[in-house]
């Protein structure tokens, strides 16, 4: 039986990474990831490699099924120069793993039309943001059929998405993706990102990431990301948690570097964001820097935190490879 598997990696496009895919045809379906063979791209078509020396390597690290199509998989890669050292354009393979880590994404985006968000009048705006946070109806709710699809997609291919809702600028939309384990929690982001824009394609409509699609009054997309240990889940306690923040404080401009292009658009002190060139923390603030979650709190300062910084078109291997550093501190 012929079996589809459809390779995915990121190209070296800066200052963010776009994704790229390729469909390989082999002989029945792969019993678990080590079955799927290595492959190779041509890099001088992605920014990854010279014409005169264009083959970049594609090393398998994750693998779900694709739902979308008949006899398929996905297989997320790492990119790896022809010698198979790590190419210069993979995070993933720039920080150490870390089993211990849970995370929690929150994946804003819009979803765009004719260059405008879905929803947006074809000349001027919609009326001001307030009705169209989790809303139902077609006054205040655009693009749930794309968003359903989604969901049901990535649920069906085996990602852990959690949940997903409306957003406050009208046609913004939001999805919440959890896993145990820093490099595969990460995998999943990056496969869920690449079935949300595939689906997005037959509907004629696109996603954007940018952290600021639209100028003005009008809220930016982030991709909050939540965090734990097990000593942050377990033992916890106030001079510990807040011990954590203080070592956030210290690095905030390596994880500002981290953290996604045109962030500064952004993150302004406005609409629910710290300043980018400051840093904070408070519980239950959604203006700071790093949300400590009342819940946390209440349960003896024992469980989660929210880094509200990273911006929606963040590469999360960047993100977290952050992260993990400054908890090793």
């Amino acid at each position: 039986m012929s079996y589809k598997l459809e390779y995915i990696w990121l190209d070296g496009y800066t200052p963010e990474s776009s994704l790229r895919s390729k469909t390989k045809i082999v002989d029945g379906q792969p019993a678990s990831l080590e079955d799927c063979p290595n492959w190779n791209f041509d890099g001088s078509s992605t920014e990854q490699a010279e014409g005169n020396s264009s083959d970049c390597l594609l090393k398998p690290v994750k693998m779900v099924l694709d739902p979308k199509r008949i006899n398929a998989s996905i297989v997320m890669c790492e990119v790896l120069n022809a010698d198979g050292s790590i190419h210069a354009s993979n995070g993933r393979g720039n920080f150490e793993d870390d089993n211990d880590l849970w995370l929690g994404f929150e994946q804003e985006y819009t979803i765009m039309e004719n260059g405008k968000p879905l929803g947006f009048p074809e000349n001027g705006y919609p009326g001001p943001q307030g009705p169209y946070y989790c809303s139902v109806g077609i006054d205040n709710c655009v693009g749930r059929e794309v968003v359903e699809d989604h969901l049901d997609t990535c649920l069906a291919a085996g990602l852990s998405i959690t949940g997903i809702n409306a957003e406050v600028m009208k046609g913004q939309w939001e999805y919440q993706l959890f896993g145990k384990g820093a490099k595969s929690t990460c995998d999943d982001l990056w496969i869920s990102r690449f079935l949300l824009h595939r689906n997005a394609e037959q509907y004629g409509l696109t996603i954007e990431l940018h952290p600021k699609p639209i100028k003005g009054d009008w809220n930016g997309s982030g991709m909050h990301t939540n965090f734990s240990t097990t000593k942050i889940r377990e033992e916890g306690g106030e001079d510990f948690i807040k011990g954590i923040c203080e070592k956030f404080k210290a690095r905030h401009e390596d994880h500002i570097a981290a953290y996604g292009s045109d962030n500064d658009q952004r993150l302004t002190g406005l609409h629910e964001t710290q300043s980018i060139d400051q840093f904070s923390y408070a519980v239950s603030d959604r203006g700071a820097s790093i949300r400590i979650p009342v819940g946390t709190v209440q349960d003896g300062w024992k469980g989660y935190l929210e880094d509200r910084r990273p911006a929606s078109n963040a590469d999360p291997y960047k993100v977290v490879g952050e992260i993990v550093k400054t908890l090793n501190l």
